[in-house]
């Protein structure tokens, strides 16, 4: 029975399971630091903040935080800075912060954004007139906050500071608070595999789902409640949506032949997907609430992996319809179909960034599989990546990066990188295989 593969979603330990290493990339980023948050209080501070931004902040590729050794000084606020002494040390911008006891299990987390750049341009001695006064201006704090969090609440929150120090300084939102989804294979277990969600750094892990067959494409609803994903556990696959939260599920789908590859529109109110129904496998779109099913496609080969435009006006999709599989994109008002890629023997498993300027995909060139992205606009393509087998890449919700599965020493293992190729991380997994990644939007 269904039922029998079903456990209840159990929170792992905080530790991560899957850990990110980062391979290349790292000697370009931008020089900041994240000082140790100062504990104002009895004991041992919880847990550190500043370890959780730091880490966030290497791992987006963009910035590299120096090391606490090089540090001149270990400080609470923005004010307590040798502003000319943090120049020196060549990083951009710091990060200062303390955290105090506000009540029992509450604490008050205060941190601020020095912009080291800016600083250095006024001599670190900002001034302005108020009132016809000159006075001491804080143009160089980019970012500060002053919150009350519970004791459980210290990673979370990182995660936070981390966003907000991101948009500061790039301008683009930043998607630390965000997880991912996956499948583990393990076949120690009798429950083999396992649909698991994880923040993006691997920790808080937990298992949604564990079963004796395969699970297969995980799809976040747009607000970040529900996972869609296809199972075979009564031996044929159907597409089942199911809550994180409140642990129930509902069958989508269980026609006969395929039903796979489901994708959540935009706005949540629709799915689409691969079915075979009909005969060969065409893509269809059905509407949540009815259940009523729309015909996509209808070609004789084969039509697979849909995926949305962001503006929610037309699906890409993986076609043979040339020969060998390439990716198209359907608009959905005309029904009129537009053929995307040409470069390559192989392109398939094709989503567009959220800004909608790139199409990212995997590219099969001289029999090797490796993520690309396309300029849609010019078609411009470029190969991101040199691993090996690459495939199911899915996209942060700032477009920055990209995870992906891979294979790495005879095994599956989930990597990243950044959509400009510059950083590459490999994201291994402790026990088993692990594969099929999908990124939630912003939670």
């Amino acid at each position: 029975m269904a039922c029998l593969a079903l456990f209840t979603l159990v929170a792992m330990p905080a530790r991560a399971t899957l850990e990110i290493v980062i391979t290349e990339g790292i000697d370009a980023a931008r020089p900041v630091a994240v000082v140790p948050f100062v504990w104002e209080g009895q004991g041992a501070m919880p847990e550190q903040i500043a370890d959780v931004v730091s880490s966030d902040l290497r791992r987006s590729g963009t910035f590299n935080p120096i090391a606490q050794g090089l540090m001149p000084s270990r400080v609470g606020s923005a004010a307590e800075l040798n502003l000319k002494a943090w120049i020196d040390t060549g990083a951009e911008a710091v990060v200062v912060g303390k955290v105090s006891e506000f009540g029992p299990d509450q604490y008050q987390v205060s941190f601020e954004l020095v912009d080291l750049v800016r600083a250095q341009m006024t001599g670190g001695d900002s001034r302005g007139l108020q009132n016809g006064k000159l006075v001491q201006t804080q143009d160089h704090i980019l970012e500060g906050r002053d919150t009350v969090i519970r004791g459980s609440q210290f990673r979370q929150y990182g995660h936070r500071i981390s966003d907000l120090v991101y948009e500061a300084l790039t301008g683009i939102k930043g998607a630390f608070l965000t997880r991912i989804s996956y499948v583990t294979v393990d076949d120690a277990d009798a429950f083999k595999f396992q649909l698991r969600v994880a923040d993006y750094d691997g920790y808080n892990e937990k298992v949604l789902l564990r079963s004796k067959e395969p699970l297969m494409s995980p799809s976040w609803s747009p607000d970040g409640r529900k996972l869609a994903y296809v199972s075979f556990e009564k031996n044929r696959s159907e597409i089942y949506i199911q809550d994180l939260y409140t642990q129930q599920r509902q069958r989508l789908t269980s026609f006969e032949g395929i039903n796979g590859s489901p994708a959540w529109s935009p706005d949540g109110r629709q799915m689409a997907m691969s079915l075979s129904k009909d005969g060969n496998s065409e893509i269809y779109v059905m509407d949540l609430a009815s259940k009523a099913l729309r015909r996509i496609t209808n070609h004789y080969a084969i039509d697979t992996e849909p995926s949305w435009h962001p503006d929610g006006k037309s699906l890409i999709f993986t076609s043979e319809r040339g020969g060998r599989p390439q990716i198209y994109r359907v608009y959905l008002d005309t029904g009129r179909i537009q053929r995307l890629t040409f470069q390559g023997e192989w392109n398939l498993g094709g989503s567009i960034t959220p800004d909608g300027r790139y199409l990212v995909m995997v590219n099969r060139t001289n029999g090797r599989y490796h993520i690309a992205r396309m300029e849609l606009t010019s078609g411009f393509m470029d190969v991101l990546t040199e691993t090996y087998l690459d495939e199911s890449p899915s996209v942060a919700p700032n477009g920055t990066m990209i995870i992906y599965g891979t294979s790495h020493n005879g095994r599956q293992v989930l990597a990243a990188v950044s959509v400009d190729g510059r950083f590459k991380a490999r994201i291994p997994t402790q026990v088993g295989s692990v594969k099929a990644p999908s990124w939630s939007p912003y939670l």
